[in-house]
């Protein structure tokens, strides 16, 4: 079975504060965009697992592969059979994308399914939520409010059909967690909601990522792909999650020159359907 995990955006990223078990609360809105992995496995009628990769270098070993994990984890309560599984990564890893998290959950999704678990899509959230905090969103893959760490979904009732997307991301990540140790919460009134229905024009100023002002001091580099995303016409443009890779939505089709970003930076546009 072939499967092709798709990466997400984040529309807003406030940060209202830190809990008592050391996460942070936030508020935002999962948007799911067209930028795909390809994920393979195949029953090998023993009870190996046997993982390989290709594409994009993970620059971790395959038993830290969050694939690998989502599939122990399942096996905790389900017999599960061997197989032999290929990752192609496409999805850039510290870009803010989401791109691991999506892959284990439409691997256990399809473990769901191919396998008649019988798990209930409630049931399924929970269990992905133990691998990350944006990998439930993914269960479902729909553009959805999030709070708490990102595991508390509510779909949202909004389209970006027709946008032109370019997505940025320099030749290096961020690790979430560094992200995150230069924060500061704003816990400013934020009804992401309201302002995402209204005029796209106005985003810029009413809508933030609270992770731009410390990133982007530790990385002008992706402080300076905003910026010039904004000089090339964008209706609205921010860091995706804790970054490192920025996008923007264009009204129309942006003119791209070579000369924009410098070699070994990712690239990535497409039509929003």
């Amino acid at each position: 079975m072939v499967l092709f995990p798709n990466a997400k955006i984040n529309i807003g990223l406030n940060i209202l504060y830190k809990r008592p078990d050391g996460y942070h609360e936030i508020e935002t809105l999962f948007y799911p965009i067209g930028l795909k992995d390809a994920l393979e496995f195949v029953l090998n009628g023993n009870d190996k697992i046997n993982f390989s990769s290709s594409g994009l270098d993970l620059n971790i070993s395959p038993e830290q592969n969050i694939v690998l994990k989502a599939f122990r984890l399942l096996k905790e309560e389900f017999l599960l059979p061997g197989m032999d599984i290929h990752l192609h990564k496409v999805i850039p890893s510290g870009a803010g994308l989401g791109g691991g998290s999506a892959d284990a959950a439409f691997f256990l999704k399809a473990l769901n399914e191919h396998l008649d678990l019988k798990i209930s899509l409630e049931r399924l959230s929970t269990i992905a939520g133990r691998l990350g905090a944006d990998c439930s969103f993914f269960i479902e893959n729909r553009p959805s409010f999030a709070k708490g760490v990102g595991d508390s979904l509510a779909p949202a009732d909004f389209s970006l059909k027709g946008y032109f997307l370019l997505l940025v991301k320099p030749p290096f990540g961020v690790e979430t967690k560094d992200a995150y140790s230069g924060v500061i919460p704003g816990n400013y009134p934020f009804n992401l909601n309201e302002i995402v229905n209204g005029e796209i024009s106005e985003w810029n100023t009413r809508i933030r990522n609270d992770f731009e002002n410390s990133v982007f001091k530790k990385f002008p580099a992706i402080a300076d792909i905003k910026t010039k995303l904004s000089e090339i016409g964008a209706a609205y443009t921010s860091m995706s999650g804790s970054g490192s890779s920025v996008y923007a939505l264009f009204e129309k089709e942006p003119v791209v020159k070579t000369e924009d970003f410098p070699p070994g930076y990712f690239l990535w546009q497409e039509v929003l359907p």
